[in-house]
């Protein structure tokens, strides 16, 4: 990305309109995302090159309705539009409208061409526009709208070059008014414009409207605004009422005027698969049905690239190993850093598949649907139909759905869905999961078809969703409020999904879990490498001589591994996991799982990263084996038998399905809630939950 962009463009539109398909189709792999400047929002930001040479900064904005704020998302897209001082403030606007619903998404149009924000508007789906055999007079439209038009299909990237050579030329703001504002308040704009030194009618008739939500208005500009109200009585609900009535009216009469439908009265196609995938039983039949196919084929399509890429990291060990002389750095870039690597990067492919299959649902409107579907069966445990999309969401990860409760309205709902997301098994839960059920599940079909090992993975995936539910249940009784909460969605028409958005968002969020966990992973590896190859005491100095002195008859193979677990044992990370072994041994675990688990809750991926580390230590040279090879060969000292059984496995798969351990999930609960009270409460039940479940769990398969 440049470093300056030669222009500031803001790309703007209703929810479901492609905003987000066009936004892939201009920027290519040249984008980011961050925040918006103080406020939790997602900020998507990518550049792209103009005809003429010049580069253009893009920035996706939130999709909104109307100008008119309801949500924390929409309310950015009214600081960054009337804000003219905004970081994001943007030089010109692409305004994206669904062409097959052109009245409703106009209405947002209006209100940003009477800002006097240069623009170009883009009609899109334009190819299912013609399905329906509508008919546009795009000049006539372009005449009466004052901007210029530029229709678009985003599946094929029709228009797309037309709309970048209209970028390079100089958009002009209409003089006229789409709406007269005026008339409904002239003194009170008059007033404004005078006082803040503002141009236009419609930015001073917000300013009015909104002075309470305009976050960079100062309080004492907020009090001269309601002055100015009641000297010249504006009533806020009322006057925006027929603001909106009156677009609507001017909205319907130019579309009319400009585009032709035949009219008949059939559904569409979209409308005859909804009577099937949103029946009250075949929808969930649907639905289950497409959850069971992602987690069969997270374990089935993953198994080849995974075992390639364990294989790479063994020889990459290797050829490192082999290539620095015998020393510390060796050990570290080996027994740590690889080590700890290892285990993540091995999981790139199921993690890759998830978010695919994320993605494909969402591009093909599926998702909604879903959403939709689901929403009969959450009110019944006292959560608002708004509450599905974030718990949907946190099976990807529980950071952007714990922000996506912004759309709830209520705050009982909002609280609740908050609390109980982390319940949802996320992406990060899935390397653990995997790991584990590798060890202690047979590969081996059931019914001919499915995958012992899928189906115990949609069981987990099951479980995190009953212990949501459950909570929320109860959390309904506990809290009190008399607000009630809505569920309002729009259910966007059928799509071919398409695909280089899908590959966009798998590179995206499989670059960021590498990234952001790698981090994470490769601090806490270095700190357990030197926690675990260095100790207190004569113990640990004099391993080798105290080993000898107990297996004199030993071979030497023999004598070096046990060398090698004797120094572990009385490590500083010995110390440490035999300090908090009493407390977790009635869950089967012995310290060195008790050092993963609380390493672990700086992320729940670090889990196997930590093992990885922990079983290098002190490993031989010449061994290659993977992190599944060396655990399922662990023996338990107490015991002499197999420390991986199926007892400890499924002990520890249901820890994880309930323990709250992402210090980030943490930190955004604390942002949203803004307080300490409710991620404390919400570590402290659901670590509790967790090991009631865990210890349950380990008795019955013991």
């Amino acid at each position: 990305m440049a470093s300056k962009a030669d222009l500031k463009i803001a790309l703007v539109g209703n929810p479901n309109s492609g905003k987000s398909t066009l936004f892939n189709l201009l920027t290519g792999l040249k984008q980011k995302t961050g925040n918006f400047p103080g406020v939790t929002v997602d900020k998507k930001s990518g550049s792209f090159k103009l005809p003429d040479g010049r580069i253009a900064e893009l920035t996706d904005l939130p999709g909104t309705y109307s100008i008119y704020p309801k949500t924390l998302d929409e309310q950015i897209v009214q600081e960054v539009l009337l804000n003219q001082e905004h970081p994001q403030h943007p030089d010109a606007l692409i305004v994206v409208a669904d062409a097959t619903n052109l009245k409703r998404n106009l209405l947002l149009f209006t209100q940003i061409r009477d800002l006097n924000i240069p623009c170009v508007l883009v009609l899109n789906m334009m190819d299912l526009a013609e399905r329906k055999k509508l008919k546009f007079d795009l000049r006539s439209l372009s005449i009466d709208l004052g901007v210029k038009i530029v229709a678009t299909n985003s599946h094929s990237g029709l228009g797309v070059e037309t709309l970048k050579n209209i970028l390079t030329q100089e958009l002009r703001v209409p003089k006229k008014p789409f709406y007269p504002v005026r008339s409904l308040a002239e003194d009170t704009i008059d007033k404004i414009k005078s006082s803040f030194d503002i141009a236009e009618d419609y930015r001073a008739y917000q300013y009015a409207q909104q002075n309470v939500k305009l976050n960079f208005l100062s309080e004492e500009q907020r009090k001269q605004i309601e002055q100015i109200k009641s000297d010249t009585g504006f009533y806020d609900v009322p006057t925006q009422s027929q603001e909106v009535l009156g677009r609507y009216t001017l909205i319907s009469e130019t579309v009319d005027r400009n585009i032709k439908t035949n009219d008949v009265k059939e559904l569409s196609l979209s409308q005859k698969a909804d009577k099937i995938i949103t029946h009250k039983f075949f929808g969930y039949a649907i639905f289950a049905a497409i959850l069971l196919l992602i987690f069969q084929a997270i374990f089935a399509w993953s198994e080849w690239p995974m075992t390639f890429i364990e294989e790479i990291m063994a020889g990459f060990s290797s050829l490192v190993s082999e290539a620095l002389p015998e020393g510390v750095v060796r050990d570290l870039l080996t027994d740590g850093i690889i080590a700890g690597l290892a285990g993540v990067v091995v999981f790139i492919p199921q993690i890759a598949l998830l978010f695919g299959f994320i993605s494909l649902l969402e591009e093909s409107g599926y998702m909604s649907r879903a959403v939709f579907l689901m929403d009969r069966v959450m009110r019944a445990f006292g959560l608002n139909g708004k509450s599905v999309v974030p718990l949907v969401s946190g099976m990807a990860c529980a950071i952007p759905a714990i922000m996506a409760t912004r759309s709830i309205d209520s705050w009982k709902d909002r609280i609740i869905t908050i609390f109980v997301t982390p319940f949802m098994s996320c992406s990060a839960r899935l390397p653990v999961y995997t790991l584990l059920i590798a060890l202690v599940v047979p590969e081996q079909e059931v019914l001919g078809f499915l995958n012992l090992q899928g189906l115990v993975l949609t069981a987990l995936y099951l479980l995190g969703i009953i212990a949501a539910v459950l909570s929320a249940w109860v959390m309904k009784f506990i809290l009190k409020t008399k607000q009630r909460g809505y569920f309002i969605m729009e259910l966007p028409t059928y799509k071919v999904p398409q695909w280089k958005n899908v590959l966009l968002t798998i590179y995206e969020k499989s670059t960021t879990f590498v990234f952001e966990a790698g981090k994470v992973i490769v601090a806490i590896s270095i700190i357990l490498w030197v926690l675990a190859s260095y100790g207190p005491g004569e113990d640990f100095d004099n391993a080798e001589q105290i080993v000898r002195s107990e297996m004199p008859s030993g071979t030497e193979e023999e004598i070096e591994n046990a060398i090698s677990a004797y120094e572990l044992e009385h490590s500083y990370a010995g110390v440490f996991g035999k300090f908090i072994e009493p407390a977790i041994r009635p869950l089967g675990y012995d310290w060195k799982i008790g050092i993963a688990l609380i390493t672990s809750f700086a992320a729940r991926e670090v889990f196997v990263g930590t093992i990885s580390t922990i079983y290098s230590i002190g490993a031989d040279e010449e061994d290659e084996l993977t992190i599944k090879e060396k655990l399922s060969k662990e023996v338990d000292p107490r015991t002499g038998e197999k420390m991986y059984t199926p007892a400890l496995g499924f002990s520890l798969m249901v820890f994880y399905a309930f323990a709250m351990q992402c210090m980030s999930t943490l930190a955004v609960v604390y942002r949203e809630t803004k307080g300490w009270k409710w991620p404390l409460l919400q570590t402290i039940y659901m670590s509790a939950v967790a090991y009631l479940a865990a210890f349950v769990t380990y008795n019955i398969f013991s």
